[in-house]
């Protein structure tokens, strides 16, 4: 459903679904508005109305007296908070008229959520562009580096989001474990492996939870380096390069936690650390490395490589 509001700043107007009429105690649109966010800025709500600013899928706009029942939904634009600037900066690898591969740093979220809107790679590089249609065809997590493809043309969009849908893409990933100097002869003895195991992500647990019967979630790894950190306050580390075979959440974080190798700085595996501020010196050592696929259109194989660097890879590569 094509939102009647253009993009503003970077960002796409919110949707609201609305009750049929009788469905409550309700007997304007604006009443139920109130009820569902009065309770955060109930004078703002009633002045969008009386400016206007609330509209239907057709473009029109709700007053204060347009009645329930005559529209299923409504869209209008959120008041954007005061956010951190965060220090970190995106950087393009190529742009074509159909695609823009990105390098999405550490602690930049790829899409506007919490409190992050205008400091996320997407709106961010709709501003910078120029190109409100701009969209992720796919994403990483805040915590995680690498490469993200954005969509530019909408025309062509829907054949690369079938490659995405059908799984026609090839990732790799990059991670740095520290382990102790004693466990590398065991380590490099033991890969390179297939690790699967089973999955599952329940809503509103931060955590995957790993359980007994067949295995969904499979990851290639190998050792790709082993010597003394370039971060000087860790000893030996460990590149490792991740081969994802499944898409499970969290799968290439959990699975190396599993192996007794869990990556440097994640909050989340083995351990569940507490919500701390972002410490810009301790980013998760995890990496999106290239992505791959043959073009939809050329048949030609396509790969793009990150720029970045894991901070404490083993000094030998620096990836």
């Amino acid at each position: 459903m094509k939102s009647p509001l253009p993009v503003r700043n970077g960002v796409n107007a919110t949707r609201l679904r609305l009750p049929r009429a009788g469905e409550g105690p309700w007997l304007t649109v604006m009443d139920y508005v109130l009820f569902r966010f009065g309770h955060v800025d109930p004078g703002g709500i009633v002045q969008r109305f009386e400016d206007g600013e609330v509209v239907a899928l057709d473009g029109s706009a709700l007053t204060p007296h347009t009645p329930l029942g005559l529209h299923e939904f409504l869209w209008y634009y959120r008041d954007l908070p005061t956010e951190p600037h965060l220090p970190v900066e995106e950087h393009i690898i190529f742009e074509d008229e159909h695609l823009v591969a990105v390098d999405k740093p550490h602690f930049l979220p790829t899409t506007p959520g919490g409190r992050y809107v205008q400091e996320s790679a997407l709106v961010r590089l709709r501003n910078r562009l120029g190109i409100p249609d701009l969209i992720p065809m796919h994403r990483l997590d805040r915590a995680t580096a690498g490469v993200v493809l954005f969509s530019k043309n909408p025309e062509s969009r829907g054949a690369y989001q079938v490659l995405f849908e059908k799984r026609q893409i090839t990732k790799r990933y990059q991670a740095v474990s520290v382990v102790e100097p004693e466990r590398i002869d065991w380590l490099q003895g033991s890969f390179p492996l297939v690790y699967k195991n089973r999955m599952s992500k329940e809503k509103g647990y931060l955590l995957s939870r790993m359980s007994e019967g067949p295995a969904n979630a499979r990851t290639r790894i190998s050792i790709r380096e082993v010597g003394p950190s370039q971060d000087e306050r860790y000893e030996t580390a460990i590149l490792w390069d991740l081969d994802p075979l499944t898409g499970k959440t969290h799968q290439l974080r959990a699975h190396l936690a599993a192996l007794g190798c869990g990556i440097l700085h994640d909050p989340f595996y083995p351990v569940l650390l507490d919500e701390a501020p972002d410490d810009f010196t301790r980013p998760l050592q995890l990496l999106a490395s290239s992505i791959s696929f043959a073009d939809p259109f050329t048949g030609e194989t396509r790969r793009f490589d990150s720029q970045l660097r894991l901070s404490a890879a083993p000094l030998e590569t620096g990836r």
